[in-house]
């Protein structure tokens, strides 16, 4: 259930609440692919440096260690350490990005796992099986991810496609919802808009998963290489036809810059591994823009990445530390540079939220939203 509690023009301040915890939008969920970091931070860490939501991959725990296990192990939450609400993905982004061979069929589709090569078969009822034996706080559907840019034609025909494979998620998460051994009967499910770039799909997609009176719905499709002005003319086409009352989710997003814009255009939950991927290269964010620790400049530089970052690098270590760190290979300088990062984006959301409050987001966002996607 979602209360808005303050809009700022289309930018909403809410509160999501959730069987296994509350959670303050808008805000960016913590990409633990595998259920922890890249980088080498765990469950215990995320709650350290801020995060409400992590983030967890169907298709790469139904492959290793198997989906199964997890149940079998209490679920992901009692797996991993982390008590908060989870959300996971359908693992339709990854069959269709990390499987080289693949065949797309009304029931589903037939891949080579990226492991082993072995066949797996993957629709919308194995996609809810898995993600009930995994008992996150919220499943996502099974969709069709399309390459941008597509032919209208197979665009349209494969929105039509996830479209019903929507409903046979809704009809098999019900199912399983009623089985005695499932851990999470209180599973939520997000429908997810597809449609590539053509403002008609969207729309006319967003129409017709919203009468299916879901918990939340997410655009997908989107930050897959496309120029950033079509993924904002996009949100701001499909957001009068997204429910009121229901929680938005911008899939892989995105930026600091992109989050801003993404906020004010009525989007309240986000996830990108941008942040955790950029720091293992020494690429870090800054209020002031981002930096490349790896600069000769921060050589003898003894001040912390970011003056007045209360995360533990930055209370802890110096410039002139971490780049030695990289030029040694030593694994920690991942795990330092993944903590500020990830930090820095679940403290900008607080930043973003206090000025929803306060009245004061869109001075807030004009003041940052070029300056924090800019390198120094």
């Amino acid at each position: 259930m979602l209360k808005i509690l303050k809009k700022e023009g289309f930018a909403r301040r809410g509160e999501f609440v959730t069987p296994h915890g509350t959670v303050q939008t808008p805000a960016f969920q913590n990409v633990a692919t595998c259920g922890a970091i890249k980088g080498g931070l765990d469950a215990y860490d995320l709650k350290n440096i801020g995060c409400q939501v992590q983030l967890c991959n169907t298709y790469h725990l139904h492959v290793r260690p198997g989906d199964k296990l997890v149940k079998e192990l209490g679920g992901i939450r009692e797996f991993t350490g982390w008590k908060g609400p989870v959300l996971t993905d359908s693992g339709g982004f990854q069959v269709f990005s990390l499987a080289k061979l693949r065949k797309i069929k009304e029931e589903g589709v037939t891949f080579a796992s990226h492991v082993d090569g072995r066949k797996i078969f993957m629709g919308p009822e194995e996609s809810m099986q898995i993600q009930s034996n995994l008992a996150s706080t919220i499943a996502m559907a099974f969709d069709e991810c399309v390459e941008n840019p597509a032919e209208y034609r197979y665009a349209k025909a494969s929105c039509e496609r996830t479209v019903r494979w929507l409903i046979r998620c809704k009809d098999e998460m019900e199912r399983l919802k009623a089985l005695p051994d499932t851990l999470n009967k209180e599973q939520l499910l997000f429908g997810i808009n597809q449609g590539c770039t053509y403002d008609d799909l969207r729309v006319e997609n967003m129409q017709r998963i919203a009468e299916l009176n879901l918990d939340g719905y997410a655009i997908g499709g989107l930050a897959v290489g496309e120029p950033k002005e079509d993924m904002y003319r996009i949100i701001s086409a499909v957001e009068p036809y997204m429910p009121q009352d229901k929680i938005r989710y911008l899939m892989g997003v995105g930026t600091p810059g992109n989050i801003l814009e993404g906020v004010s255009r009525g989007v309240d939950l986000f996830d990108c591994v941008m942040p955790s991927r950029n720091a293992r290269h020494g690429h870090l964010f800054t209020m002031n823009g981002i930096i490349n620790i790896n600069n000769a400049k921060y050589e003898k530089d003894d001040t912390p990445i970011e003056v007045g970052c209360n995360c533990p690098t930055c209370q802890r270590h110096s410039k002139a530390f971490i780049r030695h760190l990289f030029k040694a290979k030593e694994m920690l300088a991942m795990r330092l540079c993944v903590t500020h990062n990830l930090y820095f984006y679940n403290t900008l959301m607080e930043k973003i939220r206090y000025n929803l409050d306060n009245g004061t987001f869109t001075e807030f966002k004009n003041k940052y939203v070029d300056v924090l996607d800019t390198r120094i």
